[in-house]
């Protein structure tokens, strides 16, 4: 237990050192969550990060410390797989990737996910699970908001169920480029 924690620390010191460094880049795909409040979430959104190799941003406010047992648990032992990096706004992300491009999730966004092509520098912004994305914010980048089909009755997906329904659209789009596409079967 001891060493998940202490290798959980490196993992994001070396991480966050990186970034202040600026020795690393975007990934191919980037996952930026916006003041996000609970850990299990996180925690489960770090993990798919890792699966699939992609960048995962989490700009402050956070609703829970770092080393908050429900995140480390949620994101098992992938910790040290993870590129994570941490921002005081959205802005300072947008500023940093200037040339990327950058989708807003939002149930009140106009156009499907999937009416999208995502170029391989795209940053996916998902905000808190009480509030979702500020007005203003998808306001001024209403034609890049993307929303996920689900029934009028229903106020929103599941934070972490929505960063993996979109991350694995564009992924598709790319092929699953750099993941392992076939499994192997065992026989008893």
């Amino acid at each position: 237990m001891l060493s998940n924690t202490i290798n959980f620390y490196f993992t994001v010191t070396y991480y966050y050192l990186l970034q202040y460094c600026n020795f690393l880049g975007g990934k191919e795909l980037n996952i930026v969550l916006v003041e996000p409040e609970i850990p299990q979430n996180t925690g489960n959104i770090a993990r798919t990060c890792a699966a699939t190799g992609s960048a995962l941003h989490l700009v402050r406010p956070l609703g829970f410390s770092i080393d908050d047992k429900y995140l480390k648990r949620a994101g098992l032992d992938y910790w040290d797989k993870l590129e994570i990096y941490f921002y005081d706004s959205i802005e300072e992300v947008r500023e940093k990737y200037r040339n990327s491009n950058f989708y807003y999730a939002s149930t009140k966004a106009a156009k499907i996910y999937t009416e999208f092509d995502y170029p391989e520098d795209s940053f996916f912004v998902f905000g808190k699970e009480t509030a979702g994305l500020p007005e203003e914010l998808l306001y001024a980048n209403k034609e890049w908001c993307i929303r996920i089909p689900m029934k009028d009755t229903i106020r929103s997906l599941n934070l972490a169920n929505s960063v993996c329904i979109i991350l694995y659209e564009a992924l598709r789009q790319h092929s699953f480029k750099n993941l392992q596409l076939y499994g192997k079967m065992y026989s008893e």
